[in-house]
């Protein structure tokens, strides 16, 4: 789809733009600085547009966020989360999930390194629906582990007595830890022995 870049006269056809292309630009300037330190010139840079058409587009930075956030989380779900019904048991399809996290999180095709969504900062200073909409998407991804959890008790290769709420959340603390230290520089190889030794930590069925 595209949308009329500018809403001030210009000499000539005006310039257009691919709304679609520019909410994905905007998404990796917040990625790598943050919405606090993103400016209004940044998102303008980054997405080709200036601010009457950001405004008359998106409606504000913090909407242009909010989507932003959406979109990561999108892309987040067809690189990692997919993967929790992968494997033939629920061991082996959470294992999945923390190697496809290893292999995504230390960045790949450009993209910068750690989680957009796990890296966003969420205090007092962030405006509107910013912080509800992190931990929406947070609380998303822990759902998405119990499922996962849930259809191992289901299967028998997990003890009935399996506490999913704390297993769940030690399981997707390993993917948000995992998400830090590779903002931090952790490689691929050091965030696949994270996943190696998280797996390692299942439940023995007695």
């Amino acid at each position: 789809m595209t949308q009329k870049a500018d809403t001030a006269p210009t000499i000539g056809r005006p310039r257009e733009f691919d709304r679609d292309a520019a909410l994905r630009a905007a998404m990796l300037v917040f990625w790598r600085k943050g919405f606090l330190a993103t400016s209004m010139n940044d998102l303008c840079d980054a997405m080709g547009i200036r601010s009457p058409s950001l405004y008359a587009a998106f409606g504000s930075k913090e909407k242009v966020y909010v989507e932003a956030i959406g979109l990561y989380s999108s892309i987040a779900n067809s690189l990692i989360w997919t993967h929790i019904n992968d494997g033939p048991t629920a061991r082996e399809s959470i294992h999945k999930v923390l190697l496809a996290a290893a292999n995504v999180l230390p960045g790949f095709e450009g993209k910068p390194a750690g989680c957009m969504v796990n890296l966003a900062t969420l205090g007092d200073e962030i405006p509107g629906s910013i912080p509800q909409t992190v931990r929406q998407v947070r609380t998303d991804s822990l759902t998405v582990m119990r499922s996962g959890l849930e259809r191992g008790v289901a299967a028998g290769e997990l003890p009935k007595s399996t506490n999913i709420d704390r297993l769940s959340r030690f399981y997707l603390g390993v993917v948000q830890g995992m998400a830090v230290q590779a903002y931090d520089g952790a490689t691929q190889e050091d965030l696949v022995s994270m996943a190696d030794a998280a797996i390692a930590a299942w439940p023995v069925k007695h």
